[in-house]
């Protein structure tokens, strides 16, 4: 879906679709060279980070595992509910492996904080986090992505992956949601 199909639902475009394969490129290339020689295995979150966890592996060059956890600390609102919950756990066994966790967005951080603790409790070799955007000004946990593609403001944004109430998921670009949809 391109912005023009819903810009009534939008305040503007952060970053177009050619700026985010951009900035995954360069994540990737960086991701590539710290873990020469290790083997990776790239962990997403559902459901977020399904277009960045495809678009940052597709960038390596090299073999790369991919294992996916769902969980939750969102209704259909836009505020994080503090509690956390696993709706789809690893198959995968983490035990004496370097993980990536791979999201599209860090907000409070209260949900990553906690996978973080959950997965380092598995005794993984490593645990590191790789996300596209953080809101700084949002943060409620401290949380600590080693790869981060873009700072941006706390404000509602959709496209790439994020959405609102399961919408705008496939938006190419990284947009502002327009108050009167959300009733912000």
């Amino acid at each position: 879906m391109e912005a023009a199909d819903v810009e009534k639902d939008l305040t503007g475009v952060l970053f177009t679709e050619a700026q985010i394969q951009a900035k995954l490129g360069e994540m990737a290339a960086q991701i590539e060279a710290d873990y020469e020689g290790r083997d990776l295995l790239m962990v997403g979150v559902l459901r977020g980070a399904v277009m960045v966890m495809a678009d940052l592996a597709r960038g390596l060059g090299r073999h790369v595992e991919m294992d996916w956890m769902a969980v939750s600390s969102y209704g259909s609102g836009t505020k994080s509910s503090g509690v956390v919950r696993i709706l789809k756990d690893l198959d995968t066994d983490i035990s004496g492996r370097h993980v990536l966790v791979v999201d599209e967005i860090i907000d409070t951080g209260l949900t990553l904080s906690w996978l973080i603790s959950n997965l380092s409790s598995r005794r993984p070799a490593s645990v590191e986090i790789a996300t596209l955007l953080r809101k700084p000004d949002a943060l409620a946990m401290p949380v600590e992505p080693k790869y981060i593609g873009w700072d941006i403001a706390n404000e509602f944004v959709v496209g790439y992956g994020l959405d609102y109430d399961e919408r705008f998921r496939n938006l190419r670009d990284i947009a502002t949601l327009a108050p009167h949809v959300y009733g912000g």
